[in-house]
């Protein structure tokens, strides 16, 4: 991908640093957004830079409030914490190991009493992100496109049937990546687009043979 606006002179924001707590907000709003709603509970790990900086640039804030649905310029950051308890959010935080080859990584387990999702993340600078692992699978998300989750057995021509329907639906396909446990395995097809995905395409991707589950991720500011 080509460099914008927002990589060059990076994003409005509650500083103090745009990949310690602007790209930090951001992966907090990813997780949510893949959860699919609001969570119940999270467990945060900081790791690599952020386990001993995560603290004084207010990444702890940044990411719970993410969670809570703001965005990197939202005033109430400061407060996320506070807000959390007031919202009955249970949050646990810890430290370890780098979880990926890029030193300000995180991992977010977020749950409710629909689903449960372990994503990690790293925030890469100036305000940008990419989500490399949901479930244990390998993905690469930025944020910055709408996109698609979807687990399906490994079959043959799972992915046409699909980019068929999307371009029926003149829904055209900015990037698209596969990943499976096995051959004739459990397989992972993420997908950005270039629009948004209407319900109705969501569920009838949802409905067809082979796919387990249809995940829309709207777009992160």
């Amino acid at each position: 991908m080509g460099e914008t606006v927002f990589s060059v002179l990076g994003p409005i924001m509650v500083g103090p640093s745009s990949s310690h707590t602007a790209g930090v907000a951001r992966l907090g709003q990813m997780a949510r957004n893949i959860l699919g709603g609001a969570p119940q509970g999270v467990e945060i790990g900081f790791f690599g830079s952020f386990a001993t900086t995560y603290k004084g640039h207010g990444s702890d804030l940044a990411v719970i409030g993410g969670l809570m649905g703001m965005d990197s310029a939202d005033s109430r950051i400061p407060l996320a914490l506070k807000i959390a308890v007031e919202k009955g959010l249970d949050y646990t935080i810890r430290t370890g190991e780098q979880a990926s080859s890029h030193p300000n990584s995180l991992e977010i387990i977020a749950w409710n009493e629909e689903d449960r999702i372990e994503m990690v993340g790293v925030s890469r600078g100036g305000g940008n992100i990419l989500v490399e692992e949901i479930n244990g699978f390998d993905v690469r998300l930025d944020g910055q496109y709408p996109s698609l989750w979807i687990l399906h057995d490994d079959r043959p021509g799972m992915v046409g049937k699909i980019a068929s329907l999307l371009a029926s639906r003149q829904i055209n396909i900015a990037y698209m990546r596969l990943e499976r446990s096995q051959p004739g395995g459990l397989a992972s097809m993420t997908i950005e687009c270039d629009d948004q995905v209407d319900a109705k395409t969501i569920r009838e991707i949802g409905q067809k043979d082979s796919v387990q589950s249809c995940r829309y991720i709207p777009r992160v500011r």
